[in-house]
């Protein structure tokens, strides 16, 4: 097929806590909100989004924090680990300012010539930081307590844990268009095609025939989104996965940008976002996630949603 993807736009997971979520990916992770909206499908919660100081794409990871939630499982048919990139050299400081604020972290043995950290948030969900050298067309966000030589510069990658491993990578390798570059103990590294560059280029497939069957609740991620440009593109991805006999939804309005949604033959449900309209659509960049934000066909409901909301206390900027 002629589309290709670009990257990683943005990943999505199930939270519990909303104020415990925003306290590490603002405090710990020193990653901006870029966006505190609701799920539009179940406007009784939360949507948060953090990324970079734009919250460009390949930058943005966003959770549903339902309050509440039971624990999900870790397991086949989900992606089990996003990745970020940060600058060569600085996993030594982060280990001192994880340390520093009681989350615990583990450096494993390097994987496929990646130094890596590895941590989990609050509700288990595995996070990796990841040294690299690779090109970022990214905005570090420098308005936390995380200095910008630091700062994460997006995602990096996924890593999909599947017990049908042929099934996976025959889409990734065949309608998706990525290419298998590297094979390391069960693990097989998809990148985009060569001449896309920035972030959130890489897919992991962890093959693990005897995995148990993934449970999407709180600590998982629901779903992995890539780049379409535009929204032409994106309307040509579609009809090319519907010609490749793959059940692909109708575009969505997801405001700051426009959504499809498939699943890839092991089970994790995959999204195709435009780049577009972006995070400053309906709001200022220097004021982007400090008020909460509705689409116009739930503002007349708005006093409504305001109550049924927690507060989430928010870090002044730096």
């Amino acid at each position: 097929m002629a589309v290709r993807p670009s990257g990683i736009h943005h990943v999505t997971a199930i939270a519990s806590d909303p104020q415990a979520n925003a306290d590490f990916y603002l405090n710990a992770l020193g990653m901006r909100l870029v966006k505190k909206t609701v799920n539009f499908d179940d406007p009784g919660t939360y949507h948060l989004y953090y990324g970079d100081r734009a919250g460009n794409p390949g930058t943005v990871l966003t959770f549903f924090p339902w309050p509440g939630a039971p624990k999900g499982r870790l397991g086949a048919g989900q992606a089990t680990t996003t990745s970020f990139s940060v600058p060569e050299g600085s996993l030594g400081w982060w280990q001192r300012h994880l340390a520093a604020t009681g989350i615990p972290s583990t450096r494993p043995a390097e994987r496929i010539d990646e130094d890596v950290l590895s941590l989990r948030d609050p509700d288990g969900l595995i996070v990796e930081l990841v040294a690299s050298a690779d090109y970022h067309d990214t905005d570090p966000w420098d308005g936390g307590p995380v200095p910008q030589e630091h700062a994460i510069r997006g995602v990096r990658a996924v890593t999909l844990t599947e017990r049908d491993y042929e099934g996976t990578a025959s889409m990734l390798s065949g309608k998706l268009g990525f290419e298998l570059v590297a094979e390391d103990a069960g693990r097989y590294r998809f990148r985009t095609a060569p001449g896309t560059e920035g972030v959130g280029r890489v897919v992991d497939v962890l093959a693990d025939p005897k995995a148990p069957s993934g449970l999407v609740a709180a600590g998982t991620v629901h779903h992995v989104a890539y780049r379409a440009p535009d929204e032409q593109s994106q309307s040509d991805w579609r009809r090319a996965l519907l010609d490749e006999g793959v059940g692909v939804t109708d575009i969505r309005d997801r405001q700051y940008f426009r959504s499809i949604y498939f699943r890839e033959p092991g089970g994790v449900l995959l999204e195709i976002a435009t780049d577009g309209p972006g995070f400053d659509y309906d709001e200022p960049l220097l004021e982007l996630g400090r008020s909460l934000r509705l689409p116009p066909w739930l503002e007349p409901d708005r006093a409504q949603i305001e109550r049924s909301l927690p507060e989430i206390a928010l870090a002044k900027e730096a």
